[in-house]
């Protein structure tokens, strides 16, 4: 199935905002722990929602239970721990991609969704823009940032692969009642770590900019960014999808460099351009194996 114009157009879109939100992190990051900043995400995820939108049908809680964990925890806990610890957000957004390749692969194990010789070409195109992207950045990076945030691109393909084997119908209901089921190992985690301690600066009010970066992340990134992206990996083949997030590094380096003044050198410029040839070979490649395949079928 071709994607339409119209998926591929909001798709876009949707990277664009995802590629945003690693400098909107950076900036909640600035008077939260990533615990307290992870629970509060999740937290205005759920509610109010939660009072108005029914439980999803069709979908039993465990599976809920572990898609929330995985994607509140598994993911945004995982990214907000490494940048934390340093992780500058260009190169967070990099490396959280590579759940592109990720999903691609369990996809084509789980679900023997085919990969083709094009699927091939552009993963090398692109792995090599992200990696190149890596080799030409100033920033420091910590080996066991980047490790977290791989283990958080896993835990993403993870994520989508549910979405695809449990196709929930009201896919809002789903983020919603997911993120609820996320909230009390969220909290336990929170405890845990930091004690009553980690809630003692909500006491005083959160200043405008991290209440910004809460509610981004929680509307915006979360609830209207995953609804798109989880129906248009329900409704196609991961290879037609997962590709489009490579596109957010893009974005996320020009946000950074936009908000936090983090330059963009010649090897990253080259490195763009390799991850959209990649792109377009995905892309390209599908279009050219469905004619060829009309073709071939004609009598």
């Amino acid at each position: 199935m071709k994607m339409s114009r119209s998926d591929l157009a909001v798709g876009l879109l949707v990277t664009v905002l995802w590629g945003s939100n690693y400098s909107v992190i950076e900036l909640g990051l600035r008077e939260l722990d990533p615990y307290l900043l992870t629970l509060l995400r999740f937290t205005f995820c759920a509610v109010p929602l939660v009072f108005f939108i029914r439980r999803p049908a069709g979908v039993s809680v465990a599976a809920m239970a572990v898609y929330g964990v995985l994607f509140a925890i598994g993911i945004w806990w995982v990214v907000n721990h490494a940048m934390h610890q340093g992780l500058s957000a260009g190169m967070s957004s990099v490396f959280l991609q590579f759940s592109a390749f990720f999903t691609i692969l369990l996809s084509a194990v789980f679900l023997r969704e085919r990969i083709t010789a094009a699927h091939s070409w552009g993963m090398a195109f692109a792995a090599g823009g992200l990696g190149l992207m890596l080799l030409a950045s100033s920033q420091s990076s910590t080996v066991v940032g980047l490790l977290l945030v791989l283990l958080a691109a896993l835990a993403w393909a993870l994520c989508n692969l549910l979405i695809k084997l449990k196709r929930p119908g009201q896919m809002t209901a789903f983020i919603v009642w997911s993120s609820l089921c996320a909230l009390p190992v969220l909290v336990l985690l929170t405890l845990a770590s930091q004690g009553w301690a980690a809630f003692e600066v909500l006491a005083g009010g959160l200043a405008w900019p991290t209440l910004f970066s809460v509610l981004f992340q929680s509307l915006i990134t979360t609830i209207l960014g995953y609804r798109v992206w989880n129906n248009l990996m329900k409704k196609y083949p991961a290879t037609h999808v997962a590709p489009l997030s490579l596109l957010i590094p893009v974005s996320g380096l020009a946000t950074s460099w936009l908000f936090f003044d983090e330059q963009m050198s010649a090897g990253q410029w080259l490195a763009i351009c390799l991850i959209l040839f990649g792109i377009m070979i995905f892309f390209c490649g599908h279009g050219f194996s469905t004619y060829g395949g009309r073709i071939a079928r004609r009598p």
